[in-house]
Parts: C-alpha cells; structure tokens; sequence
C-alpha cells in the first residue's frame, strides 16, 4: 500500500512478476545463459544504482526476498504472476505456472496465478490448459510468441492452433490473456514479437481482453492505432516503466502517448519483477509530473485518479477484485499485520 502525503491509501497491484530461476544448475545451454544476461543488462542499465543486485542474486532471488521485495518493501499489495516456460533454454524452466503455485498457495490473497499455453503442443497442451483451471483456477494465460520449441522459432496469435487455444480460453473463463510484445531477448527473434497478430485476434475474440505486456516497445506506434480501435485491448506497462528513472522525457512521452490513444482506464502498471524493484518504480511514478509543454500538447495532466488506476484499479477490474473489500482481508494476513 502506498500512502501519499496526505494519508490517502493508493492500492498496488503490480501486474507482472516473475519467480525466475536462472542458477548455473538450471541452465541447459548457451541460450539459457544468454537469455539471463540480457535481462541482467536491463537491470543494470535502467535501475538507480541503489537498486542494482549482483549477478548471482539476480539469477535466483528465491521466494522469501520476493516477497519482502514485493509486499513488504515495495508497496505492492497484490501481484500477478506471469509464467515464462523456456524449457529449450532451462533444465526444469525458467518461470513455470507449477512453480509459481508454491508462492501462491503460501499466500493466496496476495498472488494471482496465471498459466500458459503453446499452441505447438497440439491436443496436450488444450488437455493441460484444462488441468491449470482445474488445479489452480486461473484466469489469465500469458503467452510468449517468441519462444523457441524444437525447430521453431516463434508462432502468431493468428495461427490455426493459436485460435483454438483461444476458443479454449473463452470456454474455461479465462479472459485475460497477456502477450508477451516488447523488446526481444537475446537469442529470440525481434519479429516474432511483432504486435501486428493483436489486431485480427482482437478482432475475432471480443470477450477476452489481451494485455500487450511492454505496449510493444519499441513499437509503441503500432501498438497504439491497434489499440485505439480494438477496446478489449490493454497495455502492460512493464519495461515502459523503469524509463522513469533513466530518460524520463522519453517515459513522459511515451506515457502521454498512450493515455492519448489507449486511454487511462486500459494501462496497467507492473515492476517487471525481478528485472526491476517495485519500491523505486512506484515512488518515482508518485512523483511524477508530465513537462509543460506535454501538459499544453496533449490537453491533460497526469493526476492522481489517473495514477490510482494505473497502479491498481484498472487491473483489479479486469481480475474482478473489490479493492475494499481485498484491503480487509490483507489487512490481516502476516503481511498486512506487519505493516
């Protein structure tokens, strides 16, 4: 929970973390390497130096400093987990539905547990789509298209099986999906992140929303003239924000830019987590303002109704959460005690 000056309570629902586990004996090959050193390069290069971890901490912080780092340092009041499977690049995976379950089941009013799904696993993966629902209740797929699987390198949101795992979805009552759309990871292919599959998937499944996780950088144009015509579209805003600290003209920009075209009611924030600490994102947002000169361009300004829904009410929409209500019951859970 974050408090403003004047004692106002901000609810935070931090919309996209991981519990990644990159240690030496998980990595499979030189891509597992490399995909966790590309990571680590973001860490460094977009965080204050106070915020900066070594790189064997990085590679596995474990469960108990993700949670102090969440919940207890960083203002987050609920979080979202969302799986990366990669298991071409790491023995057991890198950030897997089952593995986030045991943070989930530790504290289940404080996470929210996404699955996955691949449409290159054919009819299994449908049967195990199933069996997410069925053994955690999820209500969120997140989906990484650039994903290497054998010989391939990527599929699209268009594809023949993409569109049945969809029509799954709507069938199980998931109807958040989140899509990987950012900037690609070494050694995973730039255009196989390509926000262009959005806009017909979109399209043809108006009863689920689709989060581009990251708004698509570095497309952010792209990503907005989809957006603005396709209203079950939402933005991520993981990647987008650690810019706060390191250019923060070029956030302020591309902030203005999107609630222009995609609207304050359709952005949802997230750390990033483990790649950026929740506590310095969420208190540089607080304090930020937009320049003048973007204030008099874009003809609004950044208030806090607006920043209270970034950091928390527009995703509580989406998941169904009364924020009052959730509130009472952190309040007594060992965290919220704590607190």
């Amino acid at each position: 929970m974050y408090r403003t000056s004047t004692g106002e309570e901000i609810f935070v629902i931090d919309g996209h973390v991981h519990l990644w586990d990159a240690s030496p004996e998980n990595i499979l090959n030189k891509y597992g390497e490399g995909f966790i050193n590309c990571f680590y390069d973001y860490h460094r290069n977009l965080s204050p130096q106070e915020y900066l971890w070594d790189r064997s901490l990085f590679a596995r912080y474990g469960r108990e400093k993700m949670v102090r780092d969440l919940f207890v340092d960083g203002y987050v009041d609920m979080a979202i987990f969302q799986p990366t499977y990669l298991k071409d690049f790491y023995r057991n995976g890198f950030n897997t539905t089952e593995q986030n379950a045991v943070l989930k089941e530790m504290y289940p009013d404080r996470f929210i547990l996404n699955g996955a799904f691949d449409p290159r696993d054919g009819e299994a993966g449908l049967e195990y789509l199933e069996t997410l629902v069925e053994n955690y209740g999820i209500r969120g797929v997140k989906l990484y298209t650039a994903e290497w699987r054998g010989n391939s390198k990527g599929w699209k949101l268009t594809d023949l099986w993409a569109y049945r795992y969809l029509e799954k979805c709507e069938e199980l009552g998931i109807k958040n999906i989140h899509v990987h759309k950012g900037p690609t990871i070494w050694p995973l292919n730039r255009d196989a992140f390509d926000v262009a599959d959005v806009d017909e998937a979109a399209s043809a499944f108006p009863n689920l929303n689709f989060i581009v996780e990251h708004c698509g950088i570095p497309r952010i144009d792209d990503f907005c003239w989809i957006a603005t015509q396709e209203p079950n579209v939402y933005g991520g805003l993981a990647v987008v924000m650690p810019f706060i600290h390191s250019r923060p003209r070029y956030f302020a920009e591309v902030l203005a830019n999107l609630i222009w075209w995609v609207g304050e009611d359709r952005l949802l924030f997230g750390s990033d987590y483990g790649i950026w600490h929740p506590r310095w994102l969420v208190e540089r947002f607080m304090a930020f303002d937009f320049p003048e000169d973007i204030k008099e361009e874009f003809g609004f300004e950044l208030t806090l109704d607006v920043k209270k829904k970034i950091l928390g009410e527009n995703a509580a929409r989406l998941y169904g959460i009364d924020i009052e209500a959730q509130k009472k019951r952190l309040a007594r859970d060992p965290i919220g005690a704590g607190r």
